[in-house]
């Protein structure tokens, strides 16, 4: 079946309030690990990962960074509007660039209390830590979203300066609740470096240096790869069947050396959390697109949400992946980057990921469609063993390492 067909009551089920974790448990690693193989579970926690991978495979993490994207604007009157940043306009070729624009950006914003802010009105905040004055102009609407022109008085900063002092931690929607000092270090991976996501990757949260070093003693391999993760990430799909449902599209950035590694590992690779298993799985079908000489749209979507289901597969992994380096070579590129709106959804075919670290995550979410295309009808069970042992669901919760080769 095509997954436009699926329908999404079919990968739904019921998340009480109180499974929700509110906040991060007090050490990183020693959040709960179910372990999914082959139709047998077990549990254990993040701290003992290790233990239940090959000493030949490669661990994939997306190092990108969470911005302080929310900026808390208060009108004359009194009136409190937030604009949550959520991608550079389209005018920058990618994030780096917007993010390192000074003086001056355009972004597409979401806006709270936008009937309350007039096209014409300029919005003013104060940061006395840079010495700043940040203002905002409403520029135009698309739908939901507004292109809003941000300015600020000092030109030697760049927007990323801006952001890191008086933005916000962008925490998810559903935890209900006020930023604390402490999310500005536990919403970010310990290994975060390209800053340039709105929603951390959070399967790596658990991740810590005591894990890495097991990694080592182990010979267990690990490489970096970047999808900056965007508020599509927590949007639920609404409509009745999957094929009515736009995925949302964001920024991938894969190294050349990256590949290398990639190319000689590529029988045991782990994906630590969705965003890396679809930077990864993109990455064959762009080969694939390489190889046969198809059309590729680098500045917008390379790889759309259909692509998987309507190309014909019809070379092996390592085939693309050295047509994804050759054309790199060719172009003489260190750096890969474009964007990615791929689906993963029942149906689909595996080409590069043999296991997969994630958190549980939403109903009625392509998320939970993801998962449900590694392990079929198994997600039940993962879900409901998860629910009835004190599991703790979504961005601060707990865990799982699905194997499926």
């Amino acid at each position: 079946m095509h997954p436009k067909e699926l329908r999404i009551e079919d990968y739904t089920y019921k998340l009480p309030d109180e499974k929700i974790a509110q906040f991060p448990k007090e050490e990183r690693d020693s959040s709960k690990l179910l372990v999914y193989e082959k139709g047998i579970l077990c549990e254990d926690v993040y701290r003992n990962i290790s233990e239940y991978l090959p000493a030949d495979s490669l661990v994939v993490f997306n190092q990108t960074k969470v911005v302080q994207v929310r900026l808390l604007f208060q009108k004359p009157t009194g009136a409190s509007i937030e604009i949550f940043c959520l991608e550079p306009d389209e005018r920058y070729l990618d994030m780096q660039t917007a993010m390192t624009q000074k003086g001056e950006v355009y972004w597409r914003c979401l806006v709270g209390g936008a009937n309350k802010w007039k096209k014409d009105t300029l919005l003013f905040l104060e940061d006395d830590a840079l010495g700043i004055t940040l203002e905002a102009h409403l520029v135009e609407r698309h739908e939901a979203v507004f292109l809003i022109h941000l300015k600020w008085s000092d030109s030697s900063i760049n927007f990323a300066e801006v952001l890191q002092s008086i933005g916000k931690v962008p925490l998810p929607p559903y935890l209900h609740r006020e930023m604390q000092n402490e999310d500005k270090e536990r919403y970010q991976t310990i290994y975060a470096k390209e800053e340039g996501s709105v929603a951390a990757p959070t399967a790596g949260l658990h991740f810590t240096e005591h894990i890495f070093k097991e990694f080592e003693a182990k010979d267990i391999q690990q490489a970096f790869l970047i999808l900056h993760v965007g508020a599509g990430t927590f949007k639920q799909v609404k409509s009745e069947k999957i094929g009515e449902h736009e995925m949302h599209a964001e920024w991938i950035e894969i190294s050349f050396s990256f590949l290398e590694k990639l190319m000689d590992k590529v029988d045991e690779v782990v994906a630590v959390g969705t965003t890396s298993m679809r930077s990864l799985e993109s990455l064959y079908w762009l080969g694939l697109k390489l190889y046969h000489g198809m059309p590729i749209d680098w500045e917008g979507n390379a790889i759309s949400q259909w692509d998987p289901y309507e190309l014909k597969a019809d070379i092996d992994v390592k085939t693309s992946l050295q047509c994804v380096l050759n054309w790199m070579k060719v172009q003489q590129l260190e750096k890969l980057i474009t964007r990615t709106q791929i689906l993963i959804a029942p149906a689909y075919q595996l080409k590069i990921v043999k296991a997969l670290v994630t958190n549980f995550h939403q109903p009625n979410s392509t998320l939970l469609l993801l998962v449900a295309a590694l392990v079929g009808d198994d997600w039940k069970e993962i879900y409901d063993y998860a629910l009835n042992h004190d599991f703790r669901f979504l961005s601060y919760g707990d865990g799982c390492l699905i194997k499926v080769k």
